[in-house]
């Protein structure tokens, strides 16, 4: 297990547009977990880009990836602009692509400003709740699929009961978060970790009007395509409430929505995500 998440989103440099993974989230399945590859791919596109920052992406899970060897990160300069700079990355292991990412980044410029509220009302507040590995163990669920320590984010349901259990409910999440360790001041930092995190809980929403958790043995869940777009500053080592819907499922597929905000009502970031929600037969 690492022991920050500055350290296992880092990435070494090959050659000229090429990057390697250091490190891989400890997984029972030996099965990459999504967000890992979200961020590390996020962290070698920007490494080809200066004096701006991400301001949105769009990726697809094209393989599942294994976490017990490293991931080659191939990034293609489509494009440097006079505002926009565009990134494609392609995530690779035995020669096979897993994933890819279009990226784009943004100089910072003024504009018209607006934004959704953040919701208020019957939220507590996150030093008032317990993380999921806490409940995981409350509810006797010790086992590898529940060892949340691994992926190095407090996570806190405002609803402590929506994340593990099977009842049916509407399909909206609350849940706040932050990064265990201390991060560094870097932008890039802060959204490589967003883009890790998003990828935690969203796509249980859309489990939330059946009755069935994403921790039941018969569900294949895994994530097929994840976007994000960044709005304004944060700190993902500070609380942010992580807000999340899902106005559809069909077809074996989840669709889910996200808004993320800081602590003080900003929203920082917002996510979609499809992702395969298969039941498996006996």
């Amino acid at each position: 297990m690492q022991d920050s998440l500055s350290k296992l989103l880092d990435v070494e440099r090959l050659d000229s547009n090429l990057y390697r993974s250091r490190a891989h989230v400890e997984n029972y399945r030996k099965v990459l977990f999504g967000g890992q590859v979200l961020g590390q791919a996020l962290m070698a596109a920007a490494r080809t880009v200066e004096d701006r920052l991400p301001h949105s992406l769009h990726a697809y899970f094209l393989r599942p990836g294994s976490s017990e060897m490293p991931v080659i990160y191939d990034v293609d300069r489509i494009r440097d602009g006079g505002s926009f700079t565009t990134r494609r990355v392609v995530a690779q292991q035995n020669g096979k692509a897993i994933f890819n990412m279009s990226a784009s980044f943004h100089i910072e410029e003024p504009g018209f400003d607006h934004q959704a509220e953040m919701p208020t009302e019957g939220v507590k507040q996150p030093e008032t709740l317990k993380n999921t590995q806490q409940l995981a163990e409350e509810a006797g669920m010790n086992g590898a699929a529940q060892n949340q320590r691994r992926y190095m984010v407090d996570f806190r349901p405002v609803d402590p009961m929506s994340y593990f259990d099977n009842a049916v409910r509407e399909p909206r999440c609350l849940f706040w978060f932050k990064v265990d360790s201390k991060l560094s001041d870097s932008p890039i930092e802060h959204r490589s970790a967003l883009c890790y995190a998003s990828d935690m809980a969203l796509l249980g929403t859309a489990l939330q009007p059946h009755p069935i958790s994403l921790f039941d043995p018969h569900l294949m869940p895994a994530s097929l395509d994840h976007a994000m777009w960044f709005h304004r500053p944060f700190r993902a080592d500070d609380w942010l409430l992580y807000v999340t819907d899902s106005p559809s499922a069909s077809g074996a597929r989840g669709y889910c929505r996200g808004q993320i905000f800081s602590r003080d009502g900003r929203l920082v970031a917002s996510t979609t995500q499809e992702g395969l929600i298969r039941q498996i037969k006996d």
